[in-house]
């Protein structure tokens, strides 16, 4: 029954990986089908329609009215006038550079969103690749388990092997039959993570080797491009020259506005027509809307600024972090290069050098240091994904 668990195992796993899809494959998918991202898109194109309203002038009044006269003699009196006001001229062509500037904006806040959700996708595969690694480890592992419990069952048969021998292969083999179990859970659980980022589909993700990425050492250099693609730090400096466009608006509606239109007056007899003009004379309706405007440059001027120290530290920790990992997984690969620990010690077990217990410490040992660079190699892409988080 062993046998034919082991080979169910192995078919599943080859079956998966003939519908593999690789990171970049998996992104690209939930680019296309994220639901959260297509409601951002949506919303993103709502705003940008909404910055282009109220850029022309207010809408003409018109009027009508029809007194009677008293006494009759006099006759009624009748009414029309057509007017628009207008800003001053400059105010229009400021409002035009705000919309403008507002839905630059409103691609930057997409690109944030859009970022967030490539990399919530690229961590979940930088696990699955760890899981799907363990999972073919752990195969491997129940394979040997397998073979010794059965060469300990036989010898316990002709008298070669304690019961306790026995039993200790067994309940190695129980133990590495429940993990592989648990890892297949959790490779299940993260796959159905990557569905609900793919709109409900299922993706079978099934790379198991993390690939090598070159880190650029000098940092100064490598952040000074990572700032200039990080949407947030972009969304600042947007809203530092949307701020200084509203001061001038400010500046410009602050300015008298102009009332043009036509009135007719008709009365028995006699009729007067003609143009009329007003100016609106702004003593308190706009007070202190340009001091606003102008405190509001300096706040967004401190906000940028702290953006960027803590950006600069946030990637000075991963950058290290980082390196610091990759010269740590570099001198273990080394270290245990060329190590054929498991046939020497099925050799020496086989010959009697060293007991069933000896065997699976050193074989412990031996299964720790892997799950160790495993788990180091998964840190570190998921490092790596949040260093290079923009510019996927």
């Amino acid at each position: 029954m062993r046998s034919l668990y082991i080979t169910l195992i192995f078919i599943l796993s080859v079956s998966t990986a003939f519908s593999q899809f690789g990171v970049d494959s998996v992104l690209a998918e939930i680019e296309r089908n994220n639901t959260t991202l297509a409601a951002f898109r949506k919303n993103a194109d709502a705003d940008k329609m909404g910055n282009k309203t109220n850029l022309l002038p207010e809408n003409p009044e018109v009027g009508f009215n029809y007194l009677w006269g008293s006494p009759d003699v006099i006759g009624n009196r009748t009414d029309i006038s057509v007017t628009q006001s207008f800003d001053f001229p400059t105010a229009y062509m400021y409002k035009s550079q705000l919309a403008d500037l507002k839905n630059e904006q409103v691609e930057m806040q997409y690109k944030k969103q859009r970022f967030d959700i490539l990399l919530e996708a690229n961590i979940i595969c930088s696990e699955l690749t760890y899981l799907n690694a363990m999972h073919s480890e752990f195969q491997k592992r129940l394979s040997n388990d397998l073979k010794i419990a059965n060469a300990y069952k036989r010898k316990m048969e002709v008298g070669e092997a304690t019961i306790l021998e026995h039993n200790k292969a067994q309940i190695s083999l129980l133990n590495t039959e429940k993990q592989l179990e648990q890892i297949s859970i959790e490779r299940d659980a993260a796959l159905q993570q990557l569905a609900s980022l793919n709109a409900g589909n299922s993706l079978n993700y099934s790379d198991s080797v993390f690939v090598t990425t070159i880190l650029e050492a000098d940092f100064e250099q490598w952040f000074a491009n990572a700032a200039n693609n990080n949407p947030m730090l972009n969304w600042l400096k947007q809203e530092i020259a949307i701020s200084s466009k509203e001061k001038k608006l400010q500046v410009a509606q602050n300015l008298p506005k102009i009332n043009a239109g036509y009135m007719s007056e008709k009365v028995v007899d006699e009729q007067f027509q003609g143009v009329t003009l007003g100016v609106s004379i702004p003593l308190w309706g706009n007070k202190n809307t340009v001091k606003y405007a102008k405190l509001k440059t300096e706040a967004v001027n401190s906000m940028e600024a702290d953006a960027k120290v803590q950006f600069y530290n946030e990637m000075k920790t991963f950058h290290g972090k980082a390196n610091a990992l990759q010269a740590s997984i570099s001198d273990f690969k080394e270290r245990i290069a060329g190590n054929n620990i498991l046939d020497l010690l099925d050799k020496a077990m086989q010959k009697g050098e060293i007991s069933l217990s000896e065997y699976y410490y050193e074989l412990m040992v031996f299964y720790d240091n892997k799950e160790e660079l495993l788990n180091m190699e998964k840190e570190l892409n998921i490092t790596l994904a949040k260093l290079n988080k923009y510019s996927l």
